[in-house]
């Protein structure tokens, strides 16, 4: 048994939450709750959100409309994510079920592990980016519009600006000292002086704009073979990088494995590797197993906290399709179960890479329902606080951090592993619920969390993201400090008792952010819920 500590930590950082200010400099954060028929759209920024919603208003699909939000985050929310990083897509047609798109960032098959350069950020940090090949491959396999249809959004906010949010600019200053190591960094993102830019400064990104025209007009091979690509591999060769021209014109985003499962007569949809769907599942039915009764909040986050821990014993055992087969069976679920009640199922911390650690986790992820029912459940990210830092001179995007071992190893050929988990819930085989997470490691344990308020404590989606999470970490139990309706002192000293060190943590955005939709059975309508602690926004068309 754990040695019983009781040690509460309150920790408060105001990055995610403000109000806007009286001169309208400040972006308003947006409706979080939206009820429509008419499809739906949520994203982690309002200026995304409305970009979706305006290309549903054209008569787009909802693959339209991801692809459009999803390049508008790359413009508006740097510091989470980018064309310079790495997304999952999974995608449900009412027609052609299920499908996903692995556009993670990748090592050169030539990539020389051993020998490289070891750094967390800089350019031997970067990897092969993603996001524009798995964009496009949503674009033209999915969508029903042009490719500049729905980019336009995004080209047009760089090339006239927008005002910065209180957020975004909180969390570019968190940074401001790596950021100032970088030449083209410092062009793009930085005042003349060095300083970060403020809430509310008027950001304008010409050098992006041409970036994301050329890729409207071209197409994706323009930046993985023509002239932006050149101008990549010329940076970031000049500088101690990896990449090559060969290598990124040898880049696909790829098919992803559909991972399926169920939890308490649902049925569960997500993402095989580099994602991390398979972790998901396997811990939603290892709740499954440990409690048929999960009203009581004491109950549920002791029960929600082993079934994370157990299952995330399995996050580097995912290698073949085999494993995930296995991973998520009920017979492994039940497994498992059995190893926590014999003080079996202990993550062992050490050696661990350091995305699997960190307390604080980024990224970004959005959700489109359109009125026709074809969802997309789609993560993206740069990886920490703006990615490696790094941006060339004359592009203006942030690359990801995939190199050098904050994601642990990966080595030549191979995609960066991540928590990211997209996720569709569905009911006698018509999608009910579909969410996803940013928050690194905490990722799975949100989305765990937010299925289990609704499902097992038959919670308004809204309700469920507002109330308060749990996470395992290496020196107990981490409690989520969410105000009034969150942990107690009582409830404290309940895991305490039952052998936890506990820490309560008062931080926004820390356990995850969570955007997601579910289905109102009795009206058939789409309500959309941005997570509480975020600056997102629920839309739709009117």
């Amino acid at each position: 048994m754990k040695r019983a500590i009781l040690l509460v930590l309150f920790v408060w950082i105001g990055c995610a939450s403000f109000r806007p200010s009286t001169n309208g400099l400040y972006l308003e954060s947006g409706q979080k709750v939206h009820q429509s028929n008419n499809g739906m759209v949520v994203t982690g920024h309002p200026l995304a959100t409305q970009a979706g919603v305006d290309i549903l208003a054209q008569g787009g699909n909802a693959v339209d409309a991801a692809v459009a939000a999803a390049f508008t985050l790359a413009v508006v929310e740097p510091s989470m994510n980018g064309i310079g990083g790495r997304n999952q897509i999974l995608i449900y047609s009412p027609e052609k079920g299920y499908h996903g798109i692995d556009g993670t960032t990748a090592a050169p098959n030539d990539y020389d592990y051993e020998n490289a350069p070891k750094k967390r950020y800089g350019y031997p940090s970067i990897g092969i980016p993603g996001v524009v090949k798995g964009l496009t491959k949503a674009q033209s396999e999915f969508g029903s519009l042009k490719l500049p249809s729905v980019m336009n959004p995004a080209i047009k906010l760089a090339e006239k600006g927008h005002a910065i949010i209180a957020g975004e600019a909180i969390r570019q200053s968190m940074v401001n000292e790596k950021l100032n190591e970088f030449e083209g960094t410092r062009q793009h993102f930085l005042n003349i002086d060095g300083s970060s830019f403020s809430p509310g400064h008027w950001f304008i990104q010409k050098d992006l704009a041409s970036v994301l025209q050329a890729i409207a007009d071209e197409g994706p091979d323009v930046f993985y073979s023509g002239w932006i690509a050149e101008k990549i591999v010329a940076d970031n060769q000049a500088n101690g990088g990896v990449l090559s021209m060969k290598a990124l014109a040898e880049y696909e985003a790829e098919v992803s494995h559909i991972v399926v499962g169920s939890y308490r007569g649902y049925d569960l949809s997500a993402l095989w590797m580099p994602a991390y769907g398979a972790i998901t599942i396997e811990a939603l039915q290892i709740l499954e197993v440990l409690s048929d009764d999960l009203i009581d909040n004491q109950v549920w986050g002791e029960s929600v906290y082993h079934a994370i821990e157990s299952a995330y014993l399995d996050r580097r055992n995912q290698k073949s399709l085999l494993d995930a087969e296995k991973l998520t069976s009920k017979e492994w679920a039940k497994k498992r179960a059995a190893e926590i009640h014999n003080d079996q199922a202990f993550v062992d911390w050490d050696g661990l890479p350091e995305s699997f650690t960190v307390p604080m986790g980024h990224t970004t992820h959005l959700t489109v329902v359109d009125k026709d029912g074809m969802i997309v459940s789609l993560t993206q990210t740069v990886g920490t606080i703006m990615g490696s830092k790094v941006a060339t001179p004359g592009l203006g995007f942030i690359y990801a951090q995939t190199l050098g071992g904050y994601l642990g190893e990966v080595k030549a050929g191979q995609r960066a592993a991540s928590h990211i988990s997209p996720i569709i819930v569905s009911k006698n085989g018509s999608p009910t619920l579909a969410l996803g997470a940013a928050g690194g490691a905490r990722i799975p344990s949100a989305i765990v969390a937010v299925i289990s308020r609704v499902v097992d404590q038959n919670h308004s989606l809204d309700r469920a993201m507002a109330l308060p999470r749990v996470y395992p970490t290496k020196e107990g139990i981490d409690l989520e400090w969410v105000g009034m309706d969150g942990w107690t002192s009582t409830d404290s000293i309940y895991f305490s008792e039952m052998g936890h060190a506990v820490t309560i943590q008062k931080q926004n955005g820390r356990f995850g952010r969570v955007h997601g939709i579910i289905k109102n059975n009795k009206t058939g309508d789409w309500i959309g819920v941005a997570d509480p602690d975020w600056e997102g926004s629920a839309g739709a068309p009117k």
